[in-house]
């Protein structure tokens, strides 16, 4: 092709390209590329800009530089582009590996939080039994001391009267005017009261020793408790930092990540405004020999269409004939293949009858384990392939009563003030915050169809979508008062008790 028409076509483009219909938005951050003085005028984008008045001015610049020099400068600017969407590849690979070793280490983290929780919930199990023990020895020294001062008036009592009967002389004894007998009986009640006095004594000092033993144990089991609650809020302490790391670490690099994305994207729109402009220039010098090739080429697939043709005719001709052998074939196929399908649904159809005998034989033994198993431990405040979401008494039991007489599809709890809610079972968050009347709930989602229903938080500490482990801290009690947490558990939609927990796979929840 010619100079002459290599410049009418590279005007052509440029008129044909014009204003960019829709410039990019600038981008004014750090790695956006700074264009080479040089190079033709580009948007705030990477595209040309400005009419055909940008145009003509472009076309001159071409007119008077060599036929290379047209290109150099998209060239270098697209080089350039390219080479900073190659560096930003490479800090997005050195991303995910940070982002790999940062979620490592939220692993780690989440099994020390677990670890904690668990040493937090054995701590609240220990000082929920000191303090049992020191309501007991509390009650214990107040009887003690009631017996005694009991017995300590009626020995005074008797003291008192003889006493009294120690400061009459003998002389005047025998001048009372009771007579001898009187005086007998009196002196002989006496020699009968002194040894019981003696005895009262001693075992009234003995009940004094145990008293004070009493006491110093009671002194002893309050300073244990004291340090028993000390060392639950350190560790409570320590379980809100590390919860608070967990959520520090989960949005670390989240950020830059997105940061570098979204230069990339910038980056990525320049580079193709002017790969596209390059292109189309180079597109229309080669349009005169495309379509001399296009001729030729259109010629040769005439002459291979007929040649196809005439082999086609022949193939068909062969293909009607092994057509008609395969479709006897075929028919002799199909009609052993139904005499196998007919064999094969009667043996299905055994297995099947078989199987529902064997699965209704498993299921009648798995409900009667279970029934025994509810037998064996009616009251056990645990949860079977779970784990109970507070430490505490279960107040309401599930088919119970609930303090306004409907009955509870679920369990209550009354849990320590401030204490540590864990998920009962692995799952994921559904739902997480206040709900009409009910305060802070929490939804978890199990496998198998379950779904856990926790009501009565203080706080929450996770959010919605996020998977949880089972035994993971998800919240903590009010600090104040008795709070009740409630536990309802459902399969399939339909509430089963939360004490006969979570049953295998194929299994059918209990109610």
């Amino acid at each position: 092709m010619g100079a002459e028409q290599t410049w009418r076509t590279v005007l052509a483009t440029v008129l044909a390209l014009g204003p960019h219909p829709n410039p990019p938005p600038s981008s004014t951050g750090e790695g956006t590329p700074q264009h080479d003085p040089q190079s033709p005028p580009l948007r705030s984008g990477g595209g040309l800009g400005g009419g055909p008045a940008h145009a003509l001015t472009l076309l001159a610049l071409l007119l008077s530089t060599p036929a290379f020099a047209q290109h150099e400068a998209p060239q270098q600017t697209l080089k350039r582009v390219e080479q900073e969407i190659q560096a930003d590849k490479s800090r997005q690979k050195q991303l995910d590996q940070q982002s790999q070793s940062l979620q490592k280490e939220l692993d780690d983290l989440r099994a020390r939080v677990i670890g904690l929780a668990a040493e937090e919930r054995a701590q609240e199990n220990d000082l929920a039994q000191l303090e049992d023990t020191l309501t007991k020895l509390e009650t214990e020294e107040q009887d003690r001391s009631a017996a005694l001062e009991g017995e300590r008036q009626q020995i005074a009592g008797l003291l008192a009267a003889l006493q009294r009967l120690a400061r009459i002389p003998p002389e005047a004894a025998l001048a009372r005017p009771e007579g001898p007998v009187d005086t007998l009986r009196s002196a002989l009640l006496l020699r009968d009261t002194v040894p019981a006095l003696r005895a009262r004594a001693d075992a009234l000092a003995g009940a004094l020793t145990k008293l004070a033993e009493t006491r110093e144990t009671l002194e002893t089991q309050r300073r244990r408790t004291l340090a028993a609650r000390t060392a639950l809020a350190e560790r409570q302490n320590d379980l809100s930092k590390l919860v608070a790391r967990r959520e520090e670490l989960s949005r670390q690099t989240e950020e830059e990540r997105v940061q570098v994305a979204q230069h990339a994207t910038r980056l990525a729109g320049q580079a193709t405004d002017l790969r596209q402009l390059m292109e189309r220039i180079e597109a229309e010098r080669r349009a005169a020999a495309e379509a001399a090739a296009k001729r030729e080429a259109e010629r040769l697939e005439a002459e291979r269409k007929e040649a196809e043709r005439r082999d086609a005719e022949r193939r068909e001709a062969e293909r009607k004939l092994a057509a008609k052998k395969e479709a006897e074939r075929r028919e002799a196929e199909r009609k052993l293949a139904e005499q196998r399908a007919a064999e094969q649904r009667l043996a299905e159809q055994r297995a099947a009858e078989q199987k529902a005998a064997e699965e209704k034989a498993a299921e009648r033994a798995r409900a009667e384990a279970e029934f025994a198993a509810a037998q064996r431990a009616p009251d056990a405040e645990t949860v079977v392939g779970g784990r109970m979401p507070a430490v505490g008494k279960v107040t309401v039991r599930y088919g119970e009563s609930d303090r306004f007489g409907s009955t509870s599809r679920g369990i209550t709890i009354q849990a320590r003030p401030g204490g540590t809610v864990v998920a009962p079972q692995a799952g994921t968050i559904m739902f997480a915050g206040p709900f009409r009347g009910y305060g802070q709930i929490l939804i978890v989602e199990h496998s198998n169809g379950y779904h856990s229903l926790i009501a009565g938080f203080g706080r929450i500490d996770t959010a919605v979508g996020r998977r949880v482990a089972t035994g993971e801290p998800i919240g903590l009690m009010p600090a104040d008062g008795s709070p009740d947490l409630y536990f309802e558990l459902r399969r399939h939609g339909q509430p089963i008790n939360p004490q006969r927990g979570f049953g295998t796979p194929e299994g059918k929840g209990q109610g």
